[in-house]
């Protein structure tokens, strides 16, 4: 983990910037579909105008694409989207000049931000709070009107391309109507809906655009970092479903998503995937856009470990899956970075060796140079990676099954240290199977779609 002391770079640009203004959007329905440009302006002295393009599909639902249906999604899409705009130099104000906001969504909308930036803030060594780091200002007169709206019982299921969509996928694709959504695909997600049947005219597709006036300010040495890029995919989904017809959402996110990744703070990389932000977004949907839609986490009662045992039956999706941010464009596993030895380890105990090394190009657990990536996974280093990936306890837990599973057999190089470690020490006598017995009761799942998953845990 690299910090950077970038205070004094914050400080001076809330000067030299300091405000930043949502002026509005513009969307076009046609033939080909919806198009949606939002318009940003930092401090009169840059533009931002991100798109959003969204082909036609013959499963639209014409009704539902009403203007004062959209707009009012549209508007709040704008205002997550502006926050990787506004972090380039944080200033002290964001003026809404679209659309109007009362108190409690402006608290609504701080928190989100806030802890959606802590990554964020910790990297770059910035210290605020949430009263002082922003505040927002917007036109009276302009709110926008929660609406009713009837929806069919099916659901909207994004797909990442990583083994938990998979899961999740797989597991409801008995259920008639559900309709994948990919945000930019790449070949892991189109590879797993293609996996099931599904093709180009029966996804939910969506492209978005990043304004290449961000990336080139970002080369100049502006403020970078990580967004709620999953906040965005909350508001996104709930346009998919408005648009199809469908009362759910569906997402994959698990409870060991939960976990600060930098002990003992509220700091967590996987924030807009945490049970928190969840409950949260839940209630701003159904109070300030329509009560209609659930949007709930299926895998939210299981952890990774489940997680994984679930997803080593699916054996046709081993060469298509991938989590790996580092080879994402490439549609490739590095090999090297955190989210690649994470998905090793707590496939190990359900996918054999020969297996997880096709998969991987190589066998990780071999890999000496992956060392410190352990520590840091196994919590021997006093943070956790920022990546997406399962709770310390987990990770101790699998390595200290697979030790005593190959007992007989000449230990990976990396398990040899690790059993060598206090840490080891520490969790030596953990047990996977409490792991596997798990469900966690803090979720949001409607009453049919806990049964299922219950089902498929008891199989």
């Amino acid at each position: 983990m690299v910090k950077s002391n970038n205070i004094k770079k914050f400080l001076h640009f809330r000067k030299q910037f300091p405000f930043f203004i949502y002026k509005g959007f513009d969307s076009q329905y046609s033939d080909n579909g919806l198009r949606v440009q939002f318009h940003f302006n930092l401090a009169d002295k840059f533009s931002f105008h991100p798109v959003l393009i969204i082909p036609f599909k013959e499963f639209f639902i014409k009704d539902n694409i009403r203007k004062e249906i959209i707009d009012n999604l549209l508007f709040n899409i704008g205002m997550i989207e502006l926050i990787s705009y506004w972090k380039a130099a944080c200033p002290p104000l964001i003026r809404i000049e679209c659309g109007s906001l009362n108190e409690e969504q402006v608290t609504w909308w701080k928190k989100i931000y806030f802890y959606g930036l802590g990554e964020f803030f910790f990297l770059n060594s910035i210290d605020t709070d949430m009263d002082s780091f922003v505040n927002i200002e917007s036109s009276p007169g302009l709110a926008f009107s929660p609406f009713l709206i009837h929806l069919q019982e099916s659901a909207i299921i994004p797909i990442g391309g990583g083994k938990d969509s998979i899961v999740t996928f797989e597991l409801l694709s008995k259920n008639e109507g559900n309709i994948p959504m990919v945000l930019n695909p790449r070949p892991a997600s189109s590879g797993t809906v293609m996996k099931r049947g599904y093709y180009y005219d029966s996804v939910f597709e969506i492209i978005r655009t990043i304004d290449p006036v961000l990336l080139e300010m970002n080369n100049q040495g502006f403020l970078n970092g990580h967004t709620p890029f999953s906040a965005l995919l909350a508001f996104v989904s709930a346009l998919a479903a408005i648009m199809t017809g469908r009362k759910y959402i569906a997402l994959s996110n698990e409870s060991s998503a939960n976990e600060s990744t930098v002990a003992g703070s509220d700091i967590n990389h996987q924030y807009s995937k945490s049970i928190g932000f969840e409950g949260d977004f839940r209630w701003y949907l159904n109070k300030y856009i329509t009560p209609d839609v659930e949007y709930f986490s299926f895998l939210r009662p299981l952890n990774e470990l489940q997680i994984a045992r679930i997803f080593s039956g699916f054996k046709s999706y081993f060469n298509v899956f991938r989590s790996c941010n580092v080879g994402s464009k490439t549609d490739t596993w590095c090999g090297k970075c955190p989210k690649c030895l994470f998905t090793y380890i707590i496939l190990s105990p359900f996918i054999d060796a020969g297996h997880l090394e096709s998969i991987f190009g190589k066998s990780l657990l071999n890999d000496p140079d992956l060392w410190p990536v352990l520590n840091d996974l196994t919590g021997i280093t006093p943070s956790k990676p920022f990546d997406c990936i399962g709770t310390v306890d987990e990770v101790n837990a699998t390595l200290v099954h697979l030790i005593r599973k190959e007992q007989a057999e000449p230990l990976p190089e990396l398990l040899i240290q690790y059993r060598a470690s206090e840490t080891y020490m520490r969790y030596q006598h953990s047990d996977l199977q409490s792991f596997l017995d798990q469900f966690n009761p803090d979720h949001f799942l409607p009453k049919d779609y806990e049964r299922l998953l219950r089902s498929y845990l008891h199989d």
